[in-house]
């Protein structure tokens, strides 16, 4: 499945894949993972731009954003649970 990034804007965000389930990490300055995210089909580019600055979900520090494409929603969770346990991003609130 593809896998794009971008930096974390409105601009940005707006030119990322909006057509199937995505799994998606939001990276800092020094491209370290600090949230870790899914959204659903047709619904990435909103759902991203929840975690713009000083919107309801933003993530503190977030530059770039990147994501990667998945067959479904299911398969998007799996893969973001999988990433929150192993790297534990400072943002991802346990237990959310």
């Amino acid at each position: 499945m593809g896998k794009k990034s971008s930096d974390l804007n409105k601009a940005g965000v707006e030119e990322l894949s909006n057509d199937k389930p995505v799994l998606y990490k939001i990276l800092n300055s020094k491209d370290e993972n600090i949230y870790t995210g899914v959204a659903k089909r047709g619904r990435v580019t909103d759902r991203l731009k929840e975690h713009l600055p000083g919107a309801k979900d933003a993530v503190r520090g977030g530059k770039k954003v990147v994501i990667v494409q998945k067959p479904s929603i299911t398969d998007a969770e799996k893969s973001e649970s999988r990433i929150i346990k192993n790297s534990q991003p400072s943002q991802n609130i346990k237990g959310k």
